[in-house]
């Protein structure tokens, strides 16, 4: 598998996406929202609901998340429930799943995508 998931409003996402091949599967996850299924592969390959999580979403504050004490339940509702809380882009090359826009991160994708 050879997919990345992002959000076509983000220009972090637009950036990362303008430097990788054009042969990818790219699923825009606000007009095709993230399934369940999809869902527990990432986490499979990520280890948790938390490390898909991101804190940064402004809804984070709003919802009022920042006072909370969040379990992998709360997690897993919220990504589904809220693009937003996708830490973004997601992509899976193969068995490995590459989480977040870190410069690290991207890097190691453009390997995987090269190998």
């Amino acid at each position: 598998m050879r997919k990345i998931w992002h959000l076509g409003v983000c220009s972090t996402c637009k950036r990362i996406l303008d430097d990788l091949p054009a042969d990818l599967d790219l699923q825009e996850i606000r007009s095709e929202p993230l399934a369940p299924d999809q869902l527990d592969d990432m986490v499979r390959l990520a280890g948790s609901h938390e490390a898909l999580f991101s804190r940064r979403a402004m809804k984070y504050r709003q919802l009022g998340l920042h006072e909370r004490q969040l379990g992998e339940a709360d997690y897993r509702a919220l990504l589904l429930e809220h693009d937003t809380f996708l830490k973004r882009p997601v992509a899976i090359v193969d068995e490995h799943i590459f989480v977040g826009s870190a410069k690290k991160t991207v890097t190691s994708l453009r390997e995987a995508l090269e190998a």
